[in-house]
């Protein structure tokens, strides 16, 4: 089980109250651990890679910014931090890829349940984490100075994982950066310089759910960004090749692969990891949308640029207004892979996987616990969870019935 006596003791090392945090955020840790095998995470590793291999190809990103037309489709030349690679485990234990995000929230407070869990104190993972974003900076900026980081995000003190914020700040500060934490409203573009209080930003950790920057709040650093005039991470570019949705359509369709010419060991590896999505449009024929229709208790139906847990829909409770809706356009249908399940002995919890990724590497695995539809903090016992090696974690004793 979780020792929330050792979680309470490195949250304090890293600046957080764990009395105030389980008042605010009282279900944000699980109870227990989660089992994830060696194998699990070597198909979890092989998938990754063959995912980079065609979001490299040039008829895929033609392709993932035809979807997206107001994403501007210049490379900023340097990477993404915190991709985020989720998974559900079928009955047999493989990994299924449910979606990729460019924003994934929760490694630093992963680190401290992984580090609350071990019997010495241990600093690699946060060494990681700064050593990422150096990196970003380095590959973007070269040997420039970085001096002042934002954590942005929209209003973020009453953003639910507002307290990782905070772990974030004192991770930059501890490295000797100056660190702030600003809602994007808050920021001004003077044509050469992204500035909030007259302060000049030089690194923007983003943390929006606006992927494309769209909403006028964010028109600051949409335009900073289209300058080059600040380093944004995640950014608009990772977000079109990797997180759109509709790109899970591609990557799952052995059709539209061979046609780009991927190899077929590589369209195996997808095919056997990915859930068959297709793209919904509103020019569907009749006879597609009454087979969609029938087939709706075996699909799962989501926003192609939504997020979280927003307007998705299992079929087996689709409604006939809410399917007219969803024909509109702008939804995809994945194939339903159900999650795994965790027994404890006073309840069941469905069990998501994520993956941290960055530059196409595997840097932590993580689970998050719930009940109900989608993964939403809310349960009793649930939260993010660590995972771990079969025999460190007795507690996961199977998967779903």
């Amino acid at each position: 089980m979780t020792n929330h006596t050792a979680l309470a003791s490195t949250l304090a090392a890293r600046g957080l109250d764990y009395g105030e945090l389980i008042q605010t955020n009282p279900h944000l840790f699980a109870d227990a651990p989660v089992f994830l095998s060696e194998e699990s995470r070597e198909r979890i590793f092989r998938l990754i890679a063959a995912i980079e291999s065609v979001v490299a190809l040039p008829v895929y990103q033609r392709a993932a910014f035809a979807d997206i037309p107001e994403t501007p489709g210049r490379d900023p030349g340097y990477p993404a931090v915190f991709m985020g690679y989720d998974f559900h485990l079928d009955e047999n234990g493989r990994p299924w890829l449910i979606e990729i995000n460019t924003n994934a929230g929760g490694a630093l407070l992963n680190t401290c349940l992984v580090e609350a869990g071990s019997h010495e104190p241990g600093q690699a993972l946060w060494d990681e984490w700064l050593a990422m974003f150096r990196a970003v900076w380095r590959i973007g900026r070269g040997k420039r100075a970085l001096r002042r980081i934002a954590i942005v995000d929209e209003q973020p003190s009453t953003q639910y994982l507002a307290p990782e914020f905070e772990l974030f700040r004192r991770l930059f500060a501890d490295a000797g950066f100056e660190v702030l934490i600003a809602d994007p409203a808050e920021f001004v573009w003077d044509g050469e310089t992204l500035r909030r209080a007259g302060q000049p930003i030089d690194l923007v950790y983003n943390r929006l759910t606006d992927f494309t920057l769209a909403a006028p709040a964010n028109l600051a650093l949409k335009e900073a960004w289209l300058a080059d005039g600040v380093l944004l991470t995640p950014h608009p570019y990772a977000y079109a090749l990797y997180a759109d949705k509709r790109n899970l359509v591609r990557l799952s369709d052995p059709i539209w692969l061979a046609g780009a010419n991927v190899a077929k060991e590589i369209q195996d590896i997808l095919c056997s990891g990915i859930p068959k999505a297709i793209a919904i449009s509103p020019d569907m024929t009749t006879e597609a949308q009454e087979r969609l229709w029938n087939e709706r208790k075996s699909l799962f139906f989501k926003p192609a640029s939504g997020f979280g847990s927003r307007a998705v829909y299992r079929g087996d409770k689709l409604t006939r207004k809410v399917f007219a809706e969803i024909l509109k356009g702008d939804y995809i249908a994945q194939r339903f892979v159900p999650p795994s399940i965790l027994r404890l002995p006073d309840k069941e919890l469905k069990v998501d996987i994520r993956c941290y990724v960055f530059q196409g590497r595997p840097q932590l695995y993580a689970a998050r616990l719930y009940q109900g539809q989608t993964t939403n903090f809310r349960t009793p016992g649930g939260g993010f969870a660590p995972c771990q090696e079969p025999a460190q974690a007795p507690f996961y004793n199977a998967f779903r019935k």
